[in-house]
């Protein structure tokens, strides 16, 4: 059997730069080399595309100038049916143009904004190319926590209370948003930006100057800003869930156990050593937490990944409130904001195994799709042609 060729994105314009590259390189690492072909992408933080086997090494990445001289630029043209990686010419003369790559999958491990919130995933569905992950729509409305909330909201599923506002409105006149906050909801809070993760630029608020300090973070990362109200006592609960079309596996419930009252930023990724990432962290697998309550998280987290037309794989983070055992949904995260390879080990799916069923849903995905008919031709403009005056029909 052919090998299939893999595209592994990893990088980006996004400040979660340098945890895609981590993601990334992991993927790249547990791939099953017997039926894949790797070819990596990296994205620099200006958009810029490059691959090559330079890339396949994070100490190279010490010094990314040395590095990207050492790689070739390259690029896709977003025309269906013509999946190729396509290389810039060399320069200099009797320099040519390399031979392009075909792409038979593509695996996004980018994170954050232009990667995780479906632009490079409708870039790939203008392209016909399948890809690893939850579509345009699952992708942009997992990204954005307010439309999230919204929809659970209208699908029944348990949410904390939050209200938002825009970044321009705060500025205009802070003292009517605040007002509009502490009328809806009561302290502590939590602010956020509405489309960002990895913990940056959350704080946690107890009053209202840590209210005021909070919105000042959050406002320099989106332009829209959401507030919700903290869990009194919370346990964090996450779940994974893969799957396509009605076809959907929950995984085993991690805890995870913070050095703050949240996990930030450092604490994902920085805190651990060799082992960088969100399995350094430290969690308790499986969560100690009773059957059936596990079950109804389960059965939570599949109603989430279902209602928000998610495919492939994703993380449901939950809030558990310890003195009522009540359940709150907090956000879902979409490939490849987690992959989350740790909550299936237990069951026996290895970090290969998963890969291997992820890139399976993304064929699948992408013949469901080519299912559809996309071009329908009508007489319209021929009729139209002959009834046409100064551009107006």
């Amino acid at each position: 059997m052919e090998k299939k060729n893999v595209l592994v994105m990893f990088g980006g314009r996004s400040v979660e730069h340098e945890v895609s590259v981590i993601t990334g390189l992991q993927v790249v690492e547990n791939i099953d080399k017997e039926k894949y072909n790797v070819i990596p992408l990296f994205i620099t933080k200006q958009g810029e595309w490059y691959t090559g086997d330079v890339l396949l090494d994070i100490k190279n990445y010490r010094d990314l100038n040395e590095l990207l001289k050492k790689a070739n630029r390259v690029y896709i043209e977003p025309i269906p049916n013509n999946p190729y990686l396509k290389f810039y010419p060399e320069k200099g003369l009797f320099k040519r143009t390399k031979d392009p790559i075909r792409i038979d999958v593509v695996f996004p491990a980018l994170h954050g904004t232009h990667g995780e919130d479906g632009t490079i995933q409708g870039l790939l569905e203008l392209c016909n190319i399948p890809y690893v992950g939850s579509g345009v729509l699952g992708s942009a409305v997992g990204m954005d926590k307010i439309i999230m909330k919204d929809i659970f909201k209208a699908n029944g599923i348990p949410i904390v209370n939050y209200t938002w506002f825009l970044r321009k409105d705060y500025i205009n006149d802070s003292e009517k948003v605040l007002k509009h906050i502490e009328e809806k909801l009561k302290y502590p809070m939590f602010v956020k930006p509405a489309n960002l993760g990895s913990s940056i630029g959350i704080s946690k608020a107890k009053n209202r100057e840590e209210l005021i300090n909070a919105i000042e973070i959050a406002i320099n990362y989106d332009r829209k800003v959401i507030v919700e109200e903290a869990v009194n006592n919370p346990m964090e609960i996450n779940c994974s869930v893969i799957g396509f079309d009605n076809d959907y596996q929950a995984s085993v419930l991690e805890q995870p156990v913070s050095w703050q009252e949240f996990l930030s930023f450092e604490d994902k990724y920085l805190r651990g050593n060799k082992n960088s990432g969100m399995k350094s962290a430290e969690r308790r697998i499986p969560a100690p937490i009773e059957d059936a309550k596990a079950s109804e998280i389960k059965e939570l987290a599949i109603k989430v990944f279902k209602c928000l037309d998610c495919s492939g794989i994703s993380r449901i983070d939950f809030l558990v409130e310890k003195d009522t055992m009540k359940i709150y949904v907090n956000e879902i995260n979409t490939m490849p904001g987690s992959i989350s390879f740790y909550l299936w080990e237990p069951t026996g799916i290895k970090f290969k195994d998963l890969i291997d069923k992820l890139i399976g849903y993304a064929i699948l995905k992408n013949e469901e799709h080519n299912k559809n008919i996309y071009v329908f031709d009508t007489p319209l403009l021929k009729k139209a042609s002959s009834g046409v005056k100064g551009g107006k029909i």
